[in-house]
């Protein structure tokens, strides 16, 4: 359980967030994801470390640079379906994270 909160307490920040949205399509470096998320480069690093310890993310290095990417792309699916579950719309909710309706018997009623 304490590795599974570990990844949910990596995600739990709007910029930790925005970076592995980022990394859907491509790999990109720090550089690229400081402008995305337009905080100072040592903010960005800090954040990339806690992805990278929590297993979210992989990186490796290319010439001078270090490439991020998305090693969890089920952190994707996630990341949908509690966005579905804070636009409150039961219906894409149900879409999104495949939750079945409420019936009155669930309820006891």
């Amino acid at each position: 359980m304490e590795s599974q909160a570990q990844v949910f307490k990596a995600l739990g920040h709007p910029a930790r967030l925005q970076i592995v949205r980022a990394l859907r399509d491509a790999e990109l470096c720090v550089c690229e994801l400081q402008r995305l998320v337009d905080l100072d480069m040592s903010t960005v690093s800090r954040h990339l470390l806690q992805l990278k310890t929590a297993g979210v993310l992989a990186s490796r290095r290319h010439r001078n640079q270090i490439l991020y990417r998305l090693r969890t792309p089920c952190a994707l699916t996630i990341m949908d379906c509690v966005a579905a579950v804070a636009g409150g719309d039961e219906r894409v909710v149900r879409l999104q994270c495949g939750a079945r309706p409420a019936h009155s018997e669930d309820h006891g009623t």
